[in-house]
């Protein structure tokens, strides 16, 4: 029974004998559109077969197509891309028929997933224990942050040498004004004097320190 179109697409897990090559598609528009429906799938997939359902029960105005790709990954995906998707104004409801296949056709989808099962098999017990598939990326990356330190290093040292070469950079004397205001001039040659002041009284103060001599201390112990 096809589901109403309002009604939400509920959550079901497919096993492999459920999936199958053949699609069921249903509320088509009735427009005759079954060559651009073919070209639709065609897009996911070689297409083998599209043609209508004249027996199968629909709403009015819709028809119902069946679809037949060549292979069962062609069949899934675009199930699972076309399910619940517009087309022509309608949703389309696309299902799997199973019950269209053969028995080669089900021996062959039953192959094709064990191979693909033995694959994944072979492919995580190839893979040493305890060893990440990123470590290769861990270690481009680590090798990447030493370069980038590096070149972090160079950078500065060569931001540091032009502006040591750059006379923009070059220091001011004392005895010229740097900004164009004459307040902030002064308040920068009132702090020059008075650093100069500090760095001659440090200076003083050692000497002093450096003249005295050790005094004897002459008292008597009793």
């Amino acid at each position: 029974m096809p589901r109403d179109r309002d009604e939400p697409a509920a959550v079901r897990v497919y096993t492999v004998c459920d999936e199958s090559r053949y699609l069921i598609v249903r509320n088509v528009p009735s427009l005759g559109c079954g060559d651009d429906l073919a070209n639709l799938f065609g897009t996911y997939g070689p297409v083998e077969e599209c043609t209508p359902m004249d027996a199968e029960d629909c709403e009015p105005y819709t028809d119902v197509f069946f679809v037949k790709f060549s292979q069962v990954n062609n069949a899934r995906f675009a199930k699972r891309k076309l399910d619940e998707s517009v087309f022509l104004g309608n949703r389309l409801q696309v299902t799997y028929a199973p019950q269209f296949e053969s028995l080669l056709d089900t021996k062959e989808k039953l192959e094709a997933r064990r191979k693909e099962v033995l694959g994944r098999i072979k492919s995580s017990a190839g893979r040493p224990e305890g060893t990440s598939q990123y470590s290769p990326a861990q270690g481009s990356s680590s090798g990447n942050h030493h370069q980038l330190n590096s070149n972090k290093r160079a950078y500065m040292k060569t931001i540091h040498t032009s502006h040591i070469e750059d006379p923009r950079f070059s220091h001011v004397p004392s005895d010229k004004d740097y900004f164009p205001s004459e307040s902030m001039n002064a308040t920068v040659k009132l702090v020059r004097e008075k650093l100069d002041k500090i760095q001659s009284g440090g200076d003083n103060s050692s000497t002093s320190a450096a003249s005295k001599k050790p005094r004897v201390d002459n008292r008597r112990r009793i």
